[in-house]
């Protein structure tokens, strides 16, 4: 029996799915040897994400039988190093993909099998739910079924940890370890009676915090203005409904045709509002038939958040990740300190960003004298590191990637398009309230710090491979090593965070964390450029990152769209036939 036989008959001993066994024949009745060895031979990686993957049969793929191996891993693993973890628990919440309940419910009979308590959300819940309950019901460890923005038929297992950060390394490896070690079947099904439905309290807790984020109680007066807002056919519509109350502000208008949780992500083909005008189009249909000039939208599991806003001559500003940031930072420097009190020093308030966001929030922060921090990509680095300032006794004010995930405050660790979505709506109306503007507003503050402006696209990269093969090239186009150029524009720095490599240090070796698994290189110009390229951790993209800072708005964006076509032809498209644009370029 060759290895390829004794993986199916495994396959058919785990997988009591008859609709997956049902593909598994059906390949084997084919005689898809290829397809057969891609979905067996290889086992979907648990990261620091969790798994995310394609819904379909074998150990590559997301399934019972995968769910059901993680859970058992992650179980034993949550069992053996932390102390009463069976009495602490597990927070499991779900999202409206297809399957997600099911993938929860094979989650819960796990750990019931050891006998954990259990806390299963009844029905589906946006991500920063999990995260929230987690430390607030002082469960061991929290897993929410998702696969965020990802296509209709991805899902996902993200993990949070006891303080409700999503777990990082070592965890990772170390649950990995456990899957291998509990790949035999713990139990076919478990009494699900015995799960603890904690929705009515975490609403009740989380919508009360999150209430202190209001700038009502310092007399800032905001206009009366109609907001609309997509769920993106995900969860976040009854939840942000709730944030607003919970401010104290009119409820949002609902883009009808995208406001119901829909598995099969009808009107889009990417449910990501992060894609710009196209994922937006009903929503700006509604705002302009309503008369609202801005509008709110999360992705499928409300853990991120999308801005859109209608300009004076009629056209939409979609505003990317690092201008909401900037917005957030601003927001939260200006009116969120004061429930501290004005004796609290500067740099006791602290704000975080990751390395392929904007340099502004630095800049802002050597202006302002708050303490801030630059880590990498992820809000498993960000709310780890948002928590280290808190057990130092800082005051934790704002963290945000680029990738519109945005963190305000610190009743939770993740990121949360629901309580940020009532928190920019009163940002927004305030300005409006002083005949102002969000995009106004950011050109202010461009005035104040500086122009800081960013071109942040995507290339599709469906092999690994091939991914490597283009860092590889890229590593070694001057004489065998780094480039010193690209175009006309000089190289000073390179750090290189797969090989840990960084010359703008005497060692020449990198201070943040390393992967050697994942490709990620950052080259600092001359001119005050900054360019990163990285492959993504969760989609089948390269990634790049590129901003220009100055003082005069013309100079800095002719600069970088020059600085911006010089990394393209230069670095990424000299590789024939190895990426793929995104339809819309």
């Amino acid at each position: 029996m060759n290895n390829l036989e004794q993986l199916i008959q495994q396959w058919r001993k785990w997988d009591t799915n008859p609709a997956t066994l049902k593909e598994i024949q059906d390949l084997l009745d084919k005689k898809d040897e290829n397809e057969l060895k891609a979905r067996l031979e290889s086992r979907i990686a648990f990261g620091t994400a969790g798994l995310r993957g394609p819904m379909k049969a074998g150990f590559s793929c997301m399934n019972d039988v995968t769910v059901r191996q993680a859970s058992q891993g992650l179980c034993s693993y949550v069992d053996k190093v932390t102390p009463n973890a069976r009495h602490m628990g597990v927070v499991i919440g779900y999202d409206g993909r297809h399957h997600s309940k099911e993938f929860a419910n094979i989650t819960a009979q796990a750990f019931l099998k050891k006998n954990f308590k259990v806390y299963l959300f009844e029905t589906i819940v946006p991500t920063p739910f999990v995260a929230f309950a987690t430390p607030e019901l002082k469960a061991a460890v929290g897993v929410m079924i998702t696969a965020s923005h990802n296509p209709k038929d991805d899902n996902g297992y993200k993990v949070y940890w006891h303080d409700g950060c999503q777990i990082n390394t070592p965890h990772d490896k170390y649950i990995s370890q456990h899957i291998e070690s509990n790949l035999e079947t713990w139990t076919e099904s478990c009494d699900l009676s015995k799960v603890v439905c904690p929705l009515k309290q975490i609403e009740q807790s989380y919508f009360s915090k999150i209430a202190k984020y209001s700038v009502a109680p310092y007399g800032v007066e905001l206009a009366k203005e109609p907001i609309v807002y997509t769920a993106m056919h995900g969860v976040g519509y009854n939840y942000v409904i709730q944030s607003f109350e919970a401010f104290k502000l009119p409820p949002v208008i609902p883009t009808e045709q995208q406001v119901g949780p829909d598995a099969d992500f009808p009107t889009v083909a990417f449910p990501n509002p992060e894609e710009g005008k196209g994922a937006l189009k009903l929503a700006i249909e509604t705002a302009e038939r309503v008369s609202s000039r801005l509008i709110l939208a999360n992705d499928p599991d409300a853990d991120r958040l999308a801005v859109a806003e209608r300009q004076a001559d009629g056209s939409w500003k979609v505003f990317n990740g690092n201008e909401i940031g900037v917005l957030f930072a601003d927001w939260a420097w200006t009116h969120g300190r004061k429930a501290f009190g004005d004796n609290v020093p500067p740099n006791k308030f602290a704000m975080v960003t990751t390395a392929v966001s904007s340099s502004m929030m630095n800049t802002m922060a050597k202006k302002e004298g708050f303490s801030y921090r630059e880590v990498l990509t992820g809000f498993k680095w960000v709310g780890n590191a948002a928590l280290d300032f808190i057990k130092s006794d800082h005051h934790f004010l704002f963290a945000y990637e680029e990738a519109i995930g945005f963190m305000y405050g610190d009743v939770s660790l993740d990121k949360d398009g629901v309580r940020c979505a009532a928190i920019f709506a009163e940002l927004a109306l305030s300005l409006y309230q002083q005949k102002s503007s969000c995009q106004e507003h950011l050109d202010s503050l461009y005035k104040k710090y500086g122009y800081h402006i960013s071109k942040n696209r995507y290339f599709f990269c469906y092999d690994p491979k091939k991914m490597e093969s283009i860092f590889n090239r890229i590593r070694s186009l001057h004489n065998g090593t780094y480039p010193s150029q690209c175009g006309s524009f000089k190289i000073v720095r390179t750090r290189d965070l797969t090989t840990g490599y960084d010359d703008g240090f005497e060692t020449k070796k990198a201070i943040l964390p390393t992967s050697s698994s994942t490709q990620m290189i950052t080259f600092y110009f001359e001119n005050g450029g900054i360019a990163t390229l990285r492959g993504s951790g969760t989609e089948p993209k390269l990634k790049y990152y590129v901003e220009m800072v100055g003082q005069d708005k013309s100079n800095v964006e002719q600069t970088l769209g020059q600085l911006v076509k010089s990394v393209i032809d230069e670095f990424l498209c000299p590789v024939e036939n190895q990426l793929t644009p995104p339809k819309d370029d």
